[in-house]
């Protein structure tokens, strides 16, 4: 949700960030919700969120889901 222009994860949100940041390798939307144990729907809503705050990137071609990559100064 935004608020005053500063997403606030939810649980889930941050169920599926971790899960990201830690597997080592871009994952599906089926894969994310299989090990997360979340239901299609939610996981989507949530890639959404990261995805707009700018927090994960998607791989158009794959559909496959990374943490964004750290913009260097």
């Amino acid at each position: 949700m935004l608020s005053r222009g500063v997403f606030r994860l939810g649980k889930v949100d941050e169920q599926v960030f971790e899960l990201l940041k830690s597997s080592g390798n871009p994952l599906t939307l089926n894969e994310i919700a299989e090990k997360t144990g979340k239901p299609s729907k939610a996981v989507y809503k949530a890639l959404r969120k990261l995805f707009e705050a700018g927090k994960i990137d998607c791989d158009l071609k794959t559909h496959r889901y990374s943490p964004a990559k750290q913009k260097q100064s």
